[in-house]
């Protein structure tokens, strides 16, 4: 039996879940209003809503006690600084619902999200409903991101068969490893929050997500359903020249190799530490992207040292990767052969592309 319906006002009546809605806040006072007005008026009515104010500078924590004046189901929880995982781990902990949703706080969601998307639990303690995302770049202009994966219900078996093989070393996510537009049953959340670590900025959502969905038995698509709206604003930190992001991705791949090492044995092992070797290819790609946009006066020096290491030229030697974007070709061009022309042509391609 279904636990929701839709009444004639469209909104949902017999909410069996408490679905927790976590929202780590830092410096989005231009952004948090729309985003919260978006999760008060959901279908659905069983929520709660934390807005985790992790230290900001500006006027987002203030609002976010204004916010929760309006609304009792939104809760503030108010911390210093300590970076976006502790963030949304602090949420996870002070959290009641038996699902948790993860949306940041200059991103909003349609109105139906929750409803439509709760509708399909089953009550399993380890299931993850996934939807899609639109990236808005302003304007109007916006790209709808879809899961590779098909849209549909994936027990156990179709899971370890169709699903855990293709997480890592794919051009392109077959499943969105990403905290956000998904319930996700409380239990697989916080068994993996022990793999989170806040010095990982970039990807940082892998070292929950990926073991989340490896311990997961019950797994749903949504058949393309773009309900979460990412904002793309070109000028933050984001998007910005990362000096840290190589040791970010070193850290990163440590990561996932200690949860491989945890989840899997024997040849099972083996095959996705295959994958994790090829993931590592794709993440190379970004540090190179980086470089090669944002660092105009040491770009040459630092690729060069990257794609010359001993590790690495091993590890191009040894692990291929299919690769169909036109963009990604150029770097793993660079990647595996980095000389003066190479490297100067990847410069030119970052240039064009980012003055778009």
């Amino acid at each position: 039996m279904l636990y929701a319906a839709t009444g004639g006002n469209g909104r949902f009546h017999l909410e069996k879940y408490k679905i927790s809605v976590i929202v780590p806040v830092y410096n989005t006072e231009k952004y948090l209003s729309k985003c919260v007005e978006t999760l008060t008026g959901q279908t659905y009515d069983n929520l709660e809503i934390l807005l985790v104010d992790d230290g900001s500078s500006d006027g987002s924590g203030g609002l976010c006690d204004t916010l929760a004046l309006k609304d009792g189901r939104i809760r503030v929880i108010h911390k210093e600084n300590g970076g976006l995982v502790s963030a949304w781990k602090r949420g996870v902990r002070e959290s009641t619902g038996e699902y948790l949703s993860f949306v940041d706080s200059d991103d909003w969601v349609d109105l139906n999200m929750i409803g439509e998307m709760a509708v399909k639990l089953s009550g399993h303690l380890r299931e993850i409903i996934a939807s899609d995302y639109v990236i808005e770049r302003g304007e109007g202009n916006c790209e709808y991101v879809w899961q590779q994966l098909p849209p549909g219900v994936y027990d156990r078996k179709a899971i370890e068969q169709e699903v855990i093989p293709k997480l890592l070393g794919e051009e392109h996510r077959y499943v969105c490893i990403s905290r956000c537009m998904k319930l996700i049953s409380r239990e697989l959340i916080e068994n993996n929050c022990r793999y989170s670590n806040p010095a990982i900025i970039m990807g940082e959502d892998t070292t929950v997500i990926l073991p989340a969905l490896i311990d997961c038995e019950r797994l749903v698509i949504m058949d393309h359903k773009a309900y979460y709206h990412y904002l793309y604003v070109g000028d933050s930190m984001s998007h910005k020249y990362d000096k840290g992001l190589y040791q970010n991705i070193q850290l990163l791949r440590q990561v996932v190799e200690q949860i491989l090492k945890d989840k899997f044995a024997g040849e099972k092992r083996s095959a996705m530490c295959r994958r994790s070797d090829q993931e590592y290819i794709f993440m190379l790609f970004l540090v190179l992207k980086n470089e090669a946009r944002g660092n105009a006066s040491g770009y040459k020096k630092n690729i060069s040292e990257i794609c010359r290491d001993e590790k690495v030229r091993e590890l191009c030697k040894n692990t291929s990767v299919r690769v169909q974007d036109k963009a990604n070709k150029l770097l793993y061009l660079v990647l595996r052969h980095p000389n003066e022309i190479t490297i100067r042509l990847l410069r030119l391609a970052m240039l064009i592309y980012y003055r778009k």
